[in-house]
């Protein structure tokens, strides 16, 4: 399959996933930077190879074939993202970036071979799942977002969902990574926003930040 497919299904697939849940094929053009015309084309083509179901004005699915095929990608690009992290101490941005491109030119051989060389990670740097082999996904999400948590309480990192430079700069600087725990000190509702304590300091977050990185309770 193109490039330009691998990206279009696993846009669909990520989106899909995410709280807006939004897969019209404006939104995915919007993600992909391409012309509503463009992405309705690609849909309409898509429906033909039974990788999506197109019906007009309505969100795209992906179908069976389709869901594999987006996991595939995601499974690659993930695999890659553990991999540049571990050997070469990469930011979790430039990991992003790097894997963007070498996804697509990985062959599932080669994806096992690093998923058995990285002891088969469950998750990659950014707390994602990674799909198995098989295209499926072993682990249950339990986590909820930062904004969400109460006072007085402790919390891992489990997920940081965005692919933003600053945000990951800010993340490295004041050691909001992957693992970490935080104790959330205060919500403020009003104002929508959270003060954690992490490494015996406090910040003060935004909903913009809030809403992005997810925690479990420590047990």
């Amino acid at each position: 399959m193109s490039i330009a497919i691998e990206n279009f299904v696993k846009a669909i697939y990520k989106n899909g996933k995410s709280d807006n849940n939004d897969t019209k094929p404006g939104n995915i053009a919007k993600e992909l930077g391409i012309s509503n015309a463009a992405a309705t084309d690609m849909a309409k083509k898509l429906a033909t190879k039974d990788i999506l179901h197109y019906k007009k004005y309505k969100a795209l699915e992906l179908t069976e074939k389709g869901t594999k095929m987006a996991l595939n990608v995601v499974r690659k690009h993930r695999l890659w993202e553990s991999f540049l992290f571990k050997m070469f101490d990469m930011s979790l941005h430039d990991i992003h970036r790097e894997a963007e491109l070498l996804e697509h030119q990985t062959s599932d051989l080669l994806a096992d071979k690093i998923s058995d060389y990285l002891g088969n990670p469950k998750f990659d740097p950014h707390g994602d799942p990674i799909p198995n082999a098989d295209g499926k996904i072993t682990t249950t999400d339990t986590s909820i977002a930062l904004s969400q948590t109460s006072e007085g309480k402790n919390y891992i990192i489990s997920r940081l969902m965005s692919d933003d430079k600053e945000f990951f700069d800010f993340c490295a600087q004041h050691g909001l990574k992957y693992g970490n725990t935080i104790y959330v000190t205060k919500q403020l509702s009003k104002n929508k926003m959270t003060q954690i304590l992490i490494n015996k300091n406090t910040i003060l977050l935004n909903e913009d930040f809030t809403s992005i990185i997810y925690v479990n309770k420590q047990d």
